[in-house]
């Protein structure tokens, strides 16, 4: 029994020496899609991060459940468990006197839809549904229209 398990790891230990040997295809072509091209062995530069939207305006809602979308830049906001740097000015306490759209007041309400003082912790973590947009071109084209569009070509198209 020690001689097979001796012979094992001596086997086990050459399997890295084998693998050597072996041509692996680290620089075989990257796959087609949206990935720029160059290899596994490539390194790439790292791209330029775009720029945050900062209009500061409200934006249409492309869905009736769609979480309204985050109109300014919240690079170095903290969002945390004991800080949100958000609720210094969507409070409601603070909305009035920072002239912010204050929070829904469905983020004050538990998840059996009781009241409360604060924001409920499920809802604390803006950034799980509010996000900042970007200034870029899109990767792919959009055919979506909302149901306004849909409507308006519905009746444009009816004698």
């Amino acid at each position: 029994m020690k001689r097979i398990t001796a012979a094992l790891l001596a086997l086990l230990c050459s399997l890295p020496l084998l693998a050597d040997d072996l041509a692996y295809p680290l620089n075989a072509p990257a796959p087609d899609g949206r990935r720029p091209g160059g290899t596994i062995a490539d390194e790439l530069p790292t791209p330029v991060l775009p720029s945050d939207e900062n209009k500061d305006q409200r934006r249409e809602r492309n869905y009736p459940e769609q979480p309204p979308t985050i109109p300014h830049s919240i690079r170095g906001y903290l969002v945390d468990i004991n800080a949100n740097k958000c609720l210094t000015c969507h409070s409601r306490a603070s909305s009035a006197r920072t002239q912010a759209p204050m929070i829904s007041i469905t983020h004050y309400m538990d998840r059996d839809g009781q009241a409360l003082a604060a924001v409920a912790p499920r809802r604390y973590f803006c950034t799980q549904c509010h996000v900042p947009q970007k200034e870029v071109q899109p990767l792919v084209g959009n055919t979506f229209e909302t149901i306004d569009q849909i409507l308006q070509r519905q009746s444009a198209e009816q004698p």
